[in-house]
């Protein structure tokens, strides 16, 4: 497979982080000039003290995001894509891409696979995903890829139907724990045995909590992602780090467990 060449501009990603996410460095802005003010009202030391130590963390958290976006979505070889070499066995014959309406792959995936067939599918759900800067980011970073909309738990694909399916920073956008599992159960039931989903994602751990401060808890752990495909009866067979902060998984749908899932008449014989 040929590695395609998207990476962004200079400062084309930490641009997009700052313009979906800007609340959070206004309110750092914010609380920084209310420190300055409270200081010159002479506050108790022991506030003073509690008030400063809250702002240089704000004021802390508001650079490192910033920095570890331009790293990661700018300077990283992230959206070179060379990583999938790793992550895949082969080219897919017929792959599926989910986003939820910022969609920064799907281009580079046509062009990575020009003789495969695809799909792309939108599963943002506005009462699921409340988030604004997902709302900001579907509004101002119109996907360059026609996709199809669909609801993350009746995916309108038949069973069987597909090899690769790529959730590349999508998954965490559903927030109950029963819409993943029951979004990751629709995930096996789509992909062939042996068929595999790549999943993208940053993580609630130490290195994106120290980078991101409390937008790490936006992210979840490992361990979830673990016990999410567990629990679909999918079994990870590859992970790997991507520029630092970012882990990919490669979950298998095995032949075995689709033989022992079968009943009756199924496309999947």
């Amino acid at each position: 497979m040929n590695a395609a060449n998207n990476q962004p501009g200079n400062f084309s990603g930490v641009k997009q982080i700052f313009l979906y996410n800007w609340h959070f460095y206004a309110a750092a802005v914010v609380l920084d000039l209310l420190v300055w003010f409270w200081l010159r009202h002479s506050l108790p030391a022991s506030a003073s003290i509690l008030v400063c130590f809250a702002a240089a963390l704000a004021s802390f958290w508001a650079v490192s995001s910033l920095l570890a976006s331009h790293y990661v979505y700018d300077r990283s070889d992230l959206y070179q894509w060379n990583w999938l070499k790793s992550a895949l066995k082969r080219n897919p014959q017929l792959w599926i891409n989910i986003h939820a309406g910022l969609d920064q792959s799907s281009e580079s995936l046509v062009r990575l696979f020009p003789n495969s067939r695809h799909r792309i599918l939108d599963i943002y759900t506005q009462s699921e995903m409340t988030e604004p800067s997902i709302r900001r980011a579907r509004n101002y970073t119109p996907s360059a890829v026609a996709a199809e909309r669909a609801n993350p738990l009746t995916l309108p694909l038949e069973d069987c139907a597909c090899d690769t399916i790529f959730l590349i920073f999508v998954a965490h956008e559903l927030r109950s724990p029963t819409t993943k599992i029951q979004f990751f159960h629709e995930l096996h039931r789509a992909l062939a045995p042996g068929g595999c989903i790549v999943l993208a994602e940053h993580l609630r751990d130490w290195k994106n909590f120290l980078a991101y401060g409390p937008g790490a808890f936006h992210f979840f752990s490992r361990r979830t992602w673990l016990a999410v495909a567990a629990e679909a009866g999918l079994s990870i067979t590859k992970e790997f780090g991507i520029a630092s902060f970012v882990r990919c998984f490669v979950f298998t749908k095995t032949v075995a467990d689709s033989v022992s899932r079968q009943s009756g008449d199924t496309s999947c014989a």
